[in-house]
């Protein structure tokens, strides 16, 4: 098990990163849904030149967007994805027995589907890794209030969890995106803020939070998928 390093309150991102790989001593890799925060995370590593793995989770249900960014990362930064899937047997299993959007009939539904779309395969995906890295932030939603920067991630075998972006703001996020020009999810244009499987995520109306768009069905304290239990 890793010991969590010390991490100064003024750290950059890029401080934060390279004090979670010298900490991790070992593998350690994105957890990319090509988000802004992910690009820009894979950016930051690039021009620091701190090796990293990238890994995404194809949940069967992505939008076309998505692959797009996907497409263009592996082009602009030649680097390698590697992919993580659903069990087919689970999903077949799902959609027979409760049909394809079981998920909007209760939150126990929703955890289902998610656990079987993207829970499950991240296991597989943190195996063998001593560190993984997240683009989550404090603004996003109340369930992120508490963000680490780096932390122990105990439900993932005690491997340690990078969060580099954590204070980043939105605007300080945009900013740094458009300066850069780096590629960006044309559904973004359309109002979407956080993009996830396409029949859990909408665009935002005005005043709303970033997360508002993600399982607007649901109450904002019920808005993670599983991955970032704590």
């Amino acid at each position: 098990m890793n010991a969590v390093p010390e991490v100064p309150a003024n750290a950059t991102a890029q401080e934060i990163l390279r004090l979670g790989l010298e900490a991790a001593q070992g593998p350690v890799k994105l957890a990319c849904s090509f988000s802004l925060e992910d690009v820009a995370i894979i950016e930051l590593a690039q021009e620091a030149g701190l090796e990293i793995g990238v890994f995404a989770l194809d949940t069967g249900r992505l939008n076309e967007e998505t692959y797009e960014v996907a497409d263009a990362l592996t082009e602009r930064y030649r680097i390698q994805i590697d992919w993580y899937f659903p069990k087919h047997e689970a999903v077949e299993k799902l959609e027979r027995e409760k049909g394809l959007f079981s998920f909007r009939e209760s939150l126990e539904n929703r955890h289902e589907c998610c656990h079987i779309r993207k829970v499950e395969p991240l296991g597989r995906a943190l195996q063998g890794l001593a560190g993984w890295i997240t683009g989550m932030r404090r603004e996003h939603n109340v369930t992120r209030t508490d963000l680490k920067a780096i932390e122990l991630d105990q439900l993932n075998g005690g491997i340690l969890k990078l969060n580099p972006l954590l204070d980043w703001s939105e605007a300080q996020l945009m900013d740094f995106v458009q300066e850069r020009r780096l590629p960006q999810n044309r559904l973004l244009k359309q109002g979407y803020r956080s993009i996830g499987c396409a029949p859990c995520t909408r665009a935002v109306q005005p005043g709303e939070d970033a997360r508002a768009g993600r399982w607007w069905w649901e109450n904002p304290e019920h808005k993670e998928c599983g991955l970032h239990r704590r």
